[in-house]
């Protein structure tokens, strides 16, 4: 059955910048009721590959510091700025969720690379629920994904990796459309 309300939704979707979002983000409840949408990605072998760390009020300031922290330690000529942008890149947004891919590489079925994409499907079902809930969101990522100190402040073990840093609250101003490809661009096709 054809769902025109749905198509559109997703022809509107647009990331609204983590310095745009506002109070009063989602409650605890529609927190969950989001998540509990987000969490209904593809699953080759249902093995739960992804986990959620969730940051707001005082423990997004608390982690931002503890970046700061850990990227003076790890670079001690990093300019002022690039540390305040450490400290307040959790502070913007009322809620941040860290989509961490717990990934088993030697899964005798399943790819490494499938479990990654399921952990990518939820970071993007994140956007999509925190949309339809009335809320804006963006998936930023940066330095602290890549870095193993940072995975320890998070207490990651060593098959752990954050992905994505899901930030949301109110929208505010509604963000410009950017220009995006024109399916003719995108698509081909195979020719034997």
């Amino acid at each position: 059955m054809r769902n025109d309300t749905a198509l559109q939704f997703l022809r509107d979707r647009r990331s609204v910048p983590s310095a745009q979002l506002q109070a009063p983000g989602p409650s605890p409840e529609q927190l969950r009721e989001i998540i509990a949408a987000a969490i209904r990605v593809p699953d080759h072998g249902k093995l739960v590959p992804w986990r959620l760390i969730e940051f707001s009020g005082e423990a997004g300031v608390r982690f931002g510091a503890a970046l700061a922290e850990l990227h003076r330690r790890i670079d001690p000529g990093v300019p002022e700025p690039k540390l305040a942008k450490d400290r307040d890149r959790f502070a913007h947004s009322p809620s941040v969720l860290a989509v961490v891919a717990c990934i088993d590489e030697r899964h005798p079925k399943i790819p490494a690379q499938e479990q990654l994409l399921s952990a990518g499907c939820l970071a993007f079902n994140l956007l999509l629920a925190a949309q339809a809930a009335g809320f804006g969101a963006q998936w930023l990522t940066g330095w602290s994904c890549y870095d193993r100190d940072a995975a320890r402040l998070l207490q990651l073990k060593d098959n752990e990796r954050v992905i994505a840093y899901i930030h949301i609250g109110g929208r505010g101003d509604e963000p410009p459309e950017r220009k995006r490809p024109a399916v003719d661009d995108v698509v081909g096709s195979w020719q034997p």
